[in-house]
């Protein structure tokens, strides 16, 4: 039985940055995490050309900023190291390949009890914390929908934490299911290696530039979300013209309140908005010379 005020659980950025925190509070703490090293989603599970879609004085951790070099958006790779950075300058020591069963709160006496395994020596360790931080992610869980007949497709059925990139669909015909910030860079990195790209839009969706998106939390400190949203949808008409007659409708909510009450972020447009207008103004030729 180990007893500490505070366990985290996940020791990807937020995890990171919790523990760090936490230490500069002179608060003691212990991290798990159920892979064998630190940031693993970014590490094992991101495609190649991923970036963190906010400028870099958006998501740099509490208490260490990015080098003075480091460009505004910040590119895979450079983000991965100043994780370990970051890990190593702060002394954070997780307790690899360490998940937890499950969790319990007592009312009575106020904590926490959490049963964990170590799956290096297959053994349980309980804890008990006065608080559990769970910092596991956003994104952390695949979710493929029950399509019909998929277990029968004869061709590659994979989930986008699986894709690295579009290097080996070159002329091969993909479709592509969701169209959130992952869907749509993975449709237009597919689609500028040569593969025949087709992408499913179902739900509206906000589509913005990265440097809109970073005026609006720019401003998001100083005015009303509403305000702020107003402006996004008006710059992104401007920017992008009216999507619906390319089959992307926008939500009624803006942006960033969307983000708040929701949690569905917008989609940065990377380039696939421009490759969907060609497509569609070919299909529109084609219907018009038939």
């Amino acid at each position: 039985m180990e007893n500490v005020p505070v366990l985290i659980v996940g020791a990807g950025p937020a995890g990171l940055a919790t523990a760090t925190c936490l230490t500069h509070l002179s608060i003691p703490y212990v991290i798990v995490e159920r892979q064998d090293c630190n940031a693993s989603l970014w590490r094992n599970r991101a495609y190649d050309r991923l970036k963190p879609h906010l400028a870099k004085e958006f998501c740099e951790l509490p208490h260490m900023s990015y080098p003075a070099y480091a460009p505004t958006y910040i590119p895979k790779a450079m983000f991965v190291k100043y994780l370990d950075d970051y890990t190593t300058r702060f002394n954070i020591q997780p307790k690899y390949l360490t998940y937890v069963e499950s969790s319990t709160y007592d009312n009575g006496k106020k904590c926490w009890s959490i049963v964990a395994r170590d799956m290096a020596e297959g053994t349980t360790i309980n804890f008990i914390a006065k608080f559990l931080v769970v910092a596991s992610g956003e994104n952390s869980a695949e979710n493929i929908p029950v399509i019909p007949g998929l277990d029968s497709f004869p061709g590659e059925a994979i989930h986008s934490s699986r894709y690295k990139s579009g290097k080996s669909f070159f002329g091969k015909s993909v479709l592509v299911i969701g169209s959130g910030n992952s869907g749509m860079e993975i449709a237009y990195d597919l689609a500028t290696h040569g593969a025949n790209t087709l992408i499913v839009i179902r739900s509206p969706i906000h589509v913005m530039t990265k440097e809109v998106i970073r005026l609006g939390m720019t401003l998001a400190h100083h005015l009303p979300l509403n305000l702020v949203d107003s402006f996004l949808v008006m710059a992104a008409k401007f920017i992008f013209g009216y999507l619906s007659r390319h089959g992307i409708t926008m939500p009624k909510m803006g942006p960033m309140l969307l983000k708040t009450k929701t949690g569905r972020s917008a989609v940065i447009d990377v380039g696939t908005v421009g490759l969907i207008k060609k497509a569609s103004s070919k299909l529109k030729e084609a219907l018009v010379r038939s």
